[in-house]
């Protein structure tokens, strides 16, 4: 205990460990775990420990040698239930778009480093686990409420419930956080055993022993796990009668989670939750006065500590967030939350519950369509997030100081005007075609992706904006064929487009569907040109002549980019190569995006000859139906480096100051 108090009064060398602690997370995050599992295994004896219901799948946690996760459909078995499973082990899959969210790191940050393919499942032995029947009976309690997602996040503090495009539109406002409190529930149970009246050692034990079972059933999410270990050594320290400080226990807890579990570095809810409450901590003699001016004190705290992990994470502020955390904090905090502790004991009540979440979210959808204050900034390297966090300091502390905050977010807003750079990135779209051409603060989009499976418009326009660009200058759509625009209306109707560039010859339904939203939208729109200037650079269409299919009349793009030449085939068959190659006298030619995925149809030896490609772009889908690439056409580009967005992901050619640099985003 007495160097657990001189550690409590220490002002600075716990900062000092923190730090050295993230440093040490950073590096132990790009090791290889060593998994309890081989991934060879097919059979399984499982603990059912978590499910959960989110965009029309179940997602099920098991606990075995470690824990496992499951997505499938109608899952029949409860919380505690023990099974027996037979399936495949997969390696959750990093981004292999760049800047954008990594799902294996994130379930690692779980600890959960597989995911479960099942193939079949069979119960072995029913749930006898007192926790889990209790749990399995508030679950499915909660799971007959309307809007039961409220519930599980304010009772449990779990958001994981919610569907994609309702959490979008939280971060859009900047006010996500509303939804997971954490310490809230954490002193409402605590007040609750205030109120029992046995001894104080016996009435700590017993805060402890409930403290813990509440982080146990609520699977250690963050929100509750932070707050409540940090209550619990609050409740030992103050028993025995040491004076501490707020924000030393506050970093003791965090430097205790990273030292077991590394990954939660790269968890942003765990990276939300510690800094605000450690900067509200140690300013906590500033935030002072009557409840309005406290709350907008720590709103403006929260806002500012939160600013530079938004930008990492998604590259957009809105600057209206305080005023709307202002509104919703009281009346989440005072009106839903203590609203669906009452629907959950009496669902009779649920009518109300509705009625208020149903303005509630009408209200959220409308504000989360003002964009006039939200600012999109370009994804800052680590070093610049520390900036952030020294000037977010001296600011808190002294007013003065806010001048300098202003423009290093105004320079920030507009690095695009000052760096001068190009980036050309193949993105891995699967079986589909989307090309970003960054050209300083230019951009053009060659083509979507689309997939009957997926969306990729929201992943290609989070990409562009963790690039600090807030607007497409041109689309090109090289043919309309849906694996190359399908994406392309939820982008123009999500993203802010200037123009848009067709191919030759007629529109297809696909096409003329767009076209209907561009009239809508008043997006100018051009099809078969010959030649357009983008910045400093210009770009040819080769491929003006019309044919009876969609491939053969696909865009044929040829630039030139500080030196390095590329071309774009799109589909173009290789009628169509052989065409351009009678009317034009072809350069060799530095990155080629090959015809057609890789198709046989596309890449002739000839034509391939002569443009003679160093680097040879296949974008192409895993495992994909139609076996592309083709054995010929890697045969004919034998002599260039090949990428493929299958094997490497996206693919991305720098170019500064002259010289080239390549990078890939590997699965």
């Amino acid at each position: 205990m007495l160097i657990l108090k001189k550690v409590l009064l220490c002002k600075y060398w716990l900062f000092i460990i923190l730090l050295l602690v993230i440093i040490i997370s950073y590096y132990r995050t790009n090791l290889d775990y060593q998994s309890s599992y081989g991934g060879d295994e097919h059979e399984f004896r499982l603990t059912v420990i978590d499910i959960k219901h989110n965009d029309n799948k179940d997602i099920i946690t098991f606990s075995g040698k470690e824990k496992l996760i499951s997505y499938i459909d109608d899952f029949s078995f409860d919380v505690g239930d023990i099974v027996l499973v037979k399936g495949d082990l997969i390696k959750p899959k990093n981004n292999t778009i760049p800047n954008l969210f990594n799902y294996r790191k994130y379930l690692q940050s779980r600890g959960i480093y597989w995911k479960l393919d099942i193939k079949d499942i069979s119960l072995l032995k029913n749930n006898s686990n007192l926790l889990y029947k209790i749990k399995s009976y508030i679950t499915s309690r909660i799971n007959r409420l309307p809007y039961n997602e409220y519930v599980y996040a304010f009772l449990m503090g779990d958001t994981s419930h919610f569907e994609s495009d309702v959490k979008e539109r939280y971060q859009t406002l900047g006010i996500s956080y509303v939804l997971a409190i954490g310490s809230l529930q954490i002193m409402i149970l605590t007040s609750f055993l205030d109120k029992i009246k046995v001894r104080d050692k016996y009435k700590v034990i017993l805060k402890i022993i409930v403290i813990i079972i509440y982080i146990l059933f609520t699977n250690k999410v963050i929100g509750v796990l932070r707050s409540g270990l940090c209550y619990i050594l609050k409740s030992v320290l103050k028993y025995n009668k040491i004076k501490f400080k707020n924000y030393n226990i506050i970093l003791l807890i965090g430097i205790f989670l990273l030292i077991i579990n590394p990954y939660y570095i790269v968890n942003y809810g765990f990276l939300y939750s510690f800094s605000i409450s450690i900067f509200i901590s140690l300013l906590n003699d500033k935030i002072s006065g009557n409840y309005l001016q406290r709350l907008i004190k720590v709103t403006t705290v929260a806002f500012l500590v939160s600013l530079p992990i938004t930008m990492y994470s998604n590259f957009e502020i809105n600057f209206l967030a305080i005023i709307f955390s202002l509104i919703m904090i009281p009346l989440f905090n005072y009106y839903l939350f203590p609203l669906s502790i009452i629907v959950f004991f009496f669902p009779f009540l649920s009518f109300l519950f509705s009625f208020s979440i149903n303005i509630i979210e009408g209200i959220i959808k409308m504000l989360s369509s003002i964009d006039i204050f939200i600012f999109i900034f370009r994804k800052p390297s680590m070093i610049i997030v520390v900036i952030y966090y020294i000037i977010i300091w001296f600011t808190l502390n002294n007013k003065q100081y806010l001048i300098i905050l202003i423009i290093t977010l105004f320079i920030h807003n507009n690095v695009n005007k000052i760096i001068k750079e190009s980036i050309i990135t193949f993105l891995d779209v699967s079986e589909g075609d989307s090309i970003v051409l960054k050209e300083n603060n230019h951009l053009v989009l060659i083509d979507t992706g689309g997939s009957k499976n997926y969306e990729y418009s929201s992943d290609i326009s989070k990409y562009i904006k963790s690039l600090g660009i807030s607007k497409i200058d041109k689309l090109f759509l090289t043919h309309g064929d849906y694996d190359h625009m399908g994406e392309a209306i939820n982008l123009v109707n999500n993203f802010k487009v200037e123009k848009v560039i067709f191919n030759c010859g007629p529109y297809n339904d696909l096409e003329s569907e767009l076209i209907k939203v561009l009239d809508k939208k008043k997006i100018k729109y051009y099809s078969c040109i010959k030649e357009l200037n983008i910045d400093k650079n210009k770009l040819y269409f080769l491929q003006t002549k019309e044919y009876d299919n969609e491939n053969d009349n696909s865009n044929v793009i040829y630039t030139e980019i500080n030196g390095y030449k590329f071309m774009f085939m799109g589909d173009a068959s290789i009628t169509t190569e052989k065409e351009i190659m009678n009317k034009y006298n072809l350069p060799d030619i530095d990155v080629l995006k090959v015809g057609h995925h890789g198709s046989k149809t596309s890449s002739g030896k000839e034509f391939i000859s002569e443009i003679s490609p160093k680097y040879s772009i296949i974008s192409v889908g895993k495992n994909n139906r139609y076996g592309h690439p083709n054995k010929e056409v890697l045969d004919n580009l034998d002599e260039s480096k090949i990428y493929r967005t299958d094997q490497d992901g996206s693919i991305m050619f720098k170019i500064k100051n002259n010289k080239l640099k390549i990078e890939s985003c590997s699965p």
